[in-house]
């Protein structure tokens, strides 16, 4: 009997379509001698469908005709339970059960499915998955937090200020004192906790500043303001694994044409035409050029930004070379990343179906793994009659 992939994708986020192409070329990959693969898409406004109609791209350009050819499902918060439920059920259909799923690869970039959201989902539900668990997850996604973890463990990352879309509203001439005093200009100004360059321009004075925070705060609460490089070379590694046993990928140089590596630059290869193409369209170079040993700083930097942050599965890290002095900055972190990094494995020698394979394999090595540990007791205290008599009073002495 096949193990049964469930590939979740889509979601509530500014990335949904992104997700639906990398889901799409994730799932086209899978051997399917080995494997069953079950699509479940999740829509802008949370629903979960599933159907064979979800396999093929170009359907989404008509989503209501696309969502009638398939079957809104659901899975149930119950530990165990790895059924995939249909919400509309029949008059002799009293389990409503569409398929059991096996392990989980979530394809959901950004909020709602990237941060750690749907991954508590799964750890409710001890479903084995793929990539990240839920605080590797939100670490990463969240830049502010990363920043925190990495510079305190001794990885470079550029100067930043920080603040909430309420302090900005209440106390703005002190945030922008405070970043004109600690970073000067130009800046970059970001929301936290997006990827895709979504909401993130730059700013060269106090005008631009304003208004670049103003356009940030639309889609987070919490902003970060960096310090822009003024020659700066990205570059980007993948690592592969567990926090414990990882490796790394060649690098990328993507190639760009603004100050920073645009949206539509990241997924449109510059335009309107090309993104069905996803991360793979997007103009770059395999492998960067770069000496030996910067290679082996940056693959190095990488592989310890995957372990500081406990990560899991398949990543993107990011890097920031600048020219003037050689100094390197790790930028962010992406623990799922666009097209899932596959062609940076298989510039590396390893084959996008060996990709899936090995996650779904780091899948269930991290199931058997935490089913050693101990999560409750078998005793009951209440049974010993400990804590009847005292109540709420008994339990905290």
């Amino acid at each position: 009997m096949k193990t049964n992939i469930g590939v979740f994708f889509g979601g509530r986020s500014t990335e949904h379509e992104i997700s639906v192409i990398s889901a799409s070329q994730a799932m086209a990959a899978i051997n399917r001698e080995k494997y069953d693969v079950t699509p479940i898409y999740i829509t802008k406004q949370g629903k979960w469908f599933t159907g064979e109609a979800l396999l093929d791209v170009a359907n989404y350009r008509n989503p209501k005709d696309l969502l009638a050819k398939c079957t809104e499902v659901y899975m149930q918060p119950t530990y165990g339970d790895y059924n995939l439920y249909r919400v509309k059920r029949g008059m002799f259909d009293r389990k409503g059960i569409v398929t059991r799923l096996d392990v989980v690869i979530p394809v959901l970039h950004g909020s709602n499915g990237e941060d750690g959201i749907f991954e508590g989902v799964l750890d409710c539900i001890g479903i084995p998955y793929a990539g990240c668990n839920v605080l590797a997850s939100a670490n990463g996604m969240d830049k502010i937090t990363m920043k925190m973890i990495l510079a305190a463990g001794g990885v470079p990352v550029v100067d930043y200020v920080w603040f909430t879309d309420k302090q900005w509203f209440n106390r703005r001439d002190e945030m922008i004192g405070q970043v004109e005093s600690k970073l000067g200009y130009p800046v970059i100004v970001k929301p936290a906790n997006l990827g895709s360059s979504v909401g993130i321009a730059t700013a060269h004075n106090r005008e631009e500043l304003m208004e670049k925070v103003s356009d940030a705060e639309r889609y987070s609460t919490r902003i970060i303001v960096e310090h822009l490089l003024g020659d700066m070379q990205e570059i980007n590694c993948s690592v592969l694994g567990d926090c414990d046993d990882y490796q790394m990928s060649v690098l990328e140089e993507p190639l760009r044409g603004t100050e920073f590596l645009t949206y539509e630059e990241k997924y449109c290869g510059g335009g309107s035409k090309g993104g069905a193409k996803g991360m793979q369209r997007s103009m770059k170079r395999i492998p960067a050029e770069l000496p030996a040993e910067t290679t082996k700083k940056i693959q190095q930097l990488a592989g310890e930004t995957f372990r500081q942050l406990g990560c899991h599965g398949v990543s993107r890290v990011d890097v920031m070379i600048d020219r003037t002095d050689g100094q390197i900055y790790v930028n962010e972190i992406n623990t799922i990343p666009g097209s899932l990094s596959f062609y940076l494995w298989e510039a590396t020698g390893i084959s996008f179906a060996k990709l899936m394979d090995r996650l779904v394999e780091l899948a269930v090595k991290r199931k058997r793994a935490m089913e050693l540990k101990t999560v409750s007791y078998d005793q009951n205290i209440f049974a010993m009659g400990g804590g009847v008599k005292g109540g709420v009073k008994g339990a905290k002495q």
